[in-house]
């Protein structure tokens, strides 16, 4: 049975920046001696004394004891010369991504420590695997991943590459769990769990705003209002900065050999070649200088439908029916065969198969189509996307606005694009997840616990899957793939087996 390093084991972090200051915060804290070592000179002791500087904070704050406090900081020392980690069981590298100057590194490191110490690689962008490579035991390196700030993010991604010994990887695991974090396995391929999962949440609100559907700010505040995300992907994108967000982007879509699951943006390429880099240049997809204004969502207005009639029992139906009931709204109640969540002063409202409202229309034979978003809770969601086929009657549009501001939901009118907002993206999500559990990156439970620890996603993307139903995922891609004739949209063989069987993703 496996087991974390002995909190006697000394561990060597390599690279004083924000994340190796980070991960030489984490390790002093669970008990062990660091020894932290930066090639710029002075840049180690710097950070050992800002480091003590955070414990003492912190026991101000009363999140630890003066004492933890003060032995933590003790067990920090900066190292003159990389020899000086010499002693250490475990060294982490912080340093630049950049794939020579981390083997060289190792290389060196692998000639200075003992037999039995683990080396371990922060990467988030390169192979492990090719790490490795430069070793005489490649078997004993493995990436352990943090996210950024190290001291406050649970999730770690212990990457393993071709050669890494099981056994090494295990006691990583062990040891940031013990640490206190919250670790996943990970195969070394691009992007390892997050930063491939990920790429949709960026790329579809970015093509439905090259779209024309709705502008940023609205896109924005449906991710977070229906979707239930912290932060929509166009504010999240300024935060984390263009340059580093496209360059991720490039990276896995290269790495992929070009697939056009991870093709980058022409829109987030402008940004970076006009130094729109987001909030840290002051403009990004919003302007951020002084004295501009925020941009606000759109938000429909609707009268009171004259008749509003719900149909069927799903999880919207439901939920309209309760908001309305809570609302004080009259509604009727009757069966509809073709899939209708209600009927609305005579236009038939759908939630969205992947399918435009054009598309319903058409297939029914009727011009007064709209199709509406899902959302993360039918029942608390305070914003909701949905759109009218163009050969909708006048006043379609209304009686949806009035039907949903009824119900206590702010409408939101987006142009009819096919699968709306949240629904596309959280089926791509969960298809890009699939495809990691599918081809042996991670377990599915890893793939919704890295999601939802690393990028703070309300749900995992596998678990969302269940919840809307699989087959339901799996038809709004196929309506996305015949729409668009792209290998993008392509649906997952393990959504597809799953979808067929009629299992879940968990299952």
């Amino acid at each position: 049975m496996m087991a974390a390093l002995d909190t006697a084991v000394a561990v060597g972090v390599v690279g004083a920046g924000a994340m190796g200051g980070g991960i030489a915060q984490v390790a002093a804290a669970a008990g062990h001696p660091v020894v932290l070592f930066d090639a710029r000179e002075g840049a180690a002791e710097q950070a050992v004394t800002k480091l003590r500087g955070v414990f003492a904070t912190l026991a101000a704050k009363g999140r630890m004891s003066a004492e933890a406090a003060e032995a933590a900081g003790s067990r920090l020392s900066a190292a003159a010369t990389l020899a000086a980690l010499a002693p250490a069981g475990l060294v982490v590298e912080a340093v630049v991504e950049d794939l020579a100057v981390k083997q060289g590194l190792f290389r060196d490191l692998e000639a200075l420590v003992a037999d039995g110490a683990i080396l371990a690689t922060n990467t988030s962008s390169l192979s492990v695997t090719a790490i490795g490579a430069a070793l005489a035991r490649p078997g004993r390196l493995a990436g352990l991943h943090f996210f950024n700030p190290a001291p406050l993010m649970p999730l770690v991604e212990v990457v393993s590459g071709l050669g890494t010994d099981a056994a090494v990887a295990e006691t990583l695991f062990d040891t940031a769990k013990a640490w206190g974090k919250t670790p996943v396995h990970a195969a070394s391929t691009p992007g390892f769990i997050v930063n491939r999962v990920a790429r949709p949440y960026y790329a579809e609100a970015i093509r439905l705003l090259e779209e024309g559907a709705a502008d940023s700010a609205t896109i924005d505040a449906l991710f977070r209002e229906a979707g239930g995300f912290r932060m929509g992907p166009f504010e999240l994108m300024d935060m984390i900065g263009h340059d580093v967000n496209f360059a991720v982007t490039r990276s896995v879509w290269s790495a992929f050999f070009h697939d056009p699951r991870f093709t980058p943006s022409l829109t987030q390429q402008e940004l970076v070649a006009a130094g729109f880099l987001g909030r840290k240049s002051g403009r990004g997809f919003y302007d951020y200088r002084e004295g501009a204004a925020r941009p606000a969502a759109r938000t429909a207005d609707g009268p009171a439908p004259a008749r509003i009639t719900l149909h069927g029992t799903c999880a919207m139906a439901a939920s309209l029916a309760a908001r309305l009931d809570a609302q004080g709204v009259a509604f009727a109640r009757a069966d509809a065969d073709d899939g209708r969540v209600a009927t609305v002063d005579g236009v038939a409202v759908f939630v969205t198969d992947g399918r435009t409202a054009a598309e319903r229309a058409v297939a029914l034979g009727t011009p007064a189509v709209a199709v509406v978003d899902t959302a993360f809770d039918p029942a608390t969601a305070g914003r909701l996307a949905f759109a009218t086929a163009h050969s909708c009657p006048a006043g379609g549009g209304e009686a949806v606005a009035g039907l949903l501001a009824a119900a206590g939901i702010a409408p939101t009118p987006v142009a009819d694009s096919p699968g709306l907002v949240v629904m596309r993206t959280v089926a791509m999500l969960a298809n890009e997840a699939a495809d990691a559990v599918h081809r042996g990156v991670c377990a599915a439970s890893s793939a919704d616990t890295a999601m939802r620890l690393g990028t703070n996603y309300p749900r995992g993307p596998l678990a969302w899957a269940d919840a809307l139903g699989v087959a339901t995922v799996a038809e709004v891609l196929g309506n996305l793939a015949a729409f668009y004739g792209e290998d993008r949209y392509r649906l997952s063989p393990f959504l597809r087996l799953r979808a067929i069987t009629g299992r879940g993703c968990h299952d």
